[in-house]
């Protein structure tokens, strides 16, 4: 199985990444569930189908909380240069999951680089702007310490040059750095994840005990993130299609086997039990195997952990039946 675009930073943040809020990274769109009425299980047990191909079921129920690929603008630099919000609000309307894990297969997988797979991307989409809005103005796009953080980020920049303006691309690393430098104006805009960043920025403005504000209603999430946005002089752009978070994957064989296509479908057609691959937590976070109890009535005869990384790889060998997966990563592809 070739290396997981975010295998690195998960491996280290694994727990952080199953945490009720957002620690700063996407890919962690876990919330807690409304409770739901259930039915009676009714389905026969399913043993895992071992194959190639990855599918993930839909959250039909959302479950986990909307991380939307979303632009976050300095505001001093979106007053200054009207045009930049606009521009990159047209890569959200081209982006949708699918894309995104092309773009992270690319990158990961075929091992093209960040920038030529942006090039090729706003090419093919047909981004280029259609006037020099940015002449001779200079711009910095930050990055996480990822690929897709970085690949978005050089689209947003390729996006810009289009338009006229010296674009750069930085590497910065963690949200809690680079934040203040986009407060600051010393960055333009970073690619960021709209649940995420909700609760990240609610945290920081509200307190580390405040009322969770995403939810798995992107347009509520969006409508909550932009007054904290305000509150520390940024504004974010259009969300995206295009989603980076905690997803639950089945082997398309499996899938066809039992004409799943939906997490709720799952829970009908398996109501005598699964097996689940996980992270270490996830039998007691409330997105992960609680909330599949609790939200789809899913039951699991048996639980086996895994190092994030390696959970995909569990299911198609058979090992599980159904694993917890990033919804764009570039294996999916």
């Amino acid at each position: 199985m070739p290396t997981n675009r975010k295998s690195l930073a998960v491996l280290s943040l694994a727990s952080c990444l199953l945490a009720l809020a957002a620690c700063g990274d996407p890919g962690s769109g876990g919330g807690v569930a409304d409770p739901t009425t259930q039915t009676s299980a009714t389905g026969a047990s399913c043993e895992p189908v071992a194959g190639e191909k990855l599918v993930v079921l839909e959250d039909d129920k959302t479950l986990q909380n909307a991380d939307n690929v979303i632009p976050a603008v300095s505001a001093s630099v979106a007053e200054a240069n009207p045009t930049v919000v606009p521009l990159l609000d047209t890569v959200s309307d081209a982006l949708d999951t699918d894309k995104l894990i092309a773009l992270n297969k690319a990158v990961d997988i075929d091992r093209q680089t960040s920038s030529e797979v942006a090039h090729g991307f706003v090419k093919d989409e047909g981004l280029a702007a259609q006037e020099k809005s940015g002449e001779g103005v200079s711009v910095v796009i930050g990055a996480a310490n990822f690929s897709e953080s970085s690949t978005l980020a050089n689209i947003y920049a390729e996006v810009l040059r289009t338009a006229g303006f010296d674009a750069q691309v930085r590497e910065i690393g963690a949200r809690e750095t680079y934040l203040p430098a986009l407060e600051s104006g010393e960055l333009a805009a970073v690619p960021e994840y709209a649940a995420t960043l909700a609760e990240f920025l609610n945290a920081s403005v509200n307190g580390a005990d405040a009322e969770p504000v995403a939810s798995g209603d992107v347009d509520a999430t969006v409508a909550a993130l932009e007054p904290l946005a305000a509150e520390r002089g940024l504004v974010v752009g259009a969300a995206s299609a295009a989603q980076d978070q905690n997803a639950f994957a089945v082997t398309q064989e499996f899938a066809d086997e039992h004409g799943v296509s939906t997490l709720s479908e799952l829970a009908e057609a398996c109501g005598g039990g699964l097996t689940l691959a996980g992270p270490a937590e996830c039998p007691e976070r409330p997105f992960c195997q609680p909330g599949l109890e609790e939200t789809y009535g899913l039951v699991f005869t048996d639980f086996t952990a895994y190092d994030f990384a390696l959970i995909g790889e569990a299911v198609r060998k058979g090992e599980a039946a159904i694993g917890l997966v990033l919804s764009s990563d570039g294996s999916l592809g």
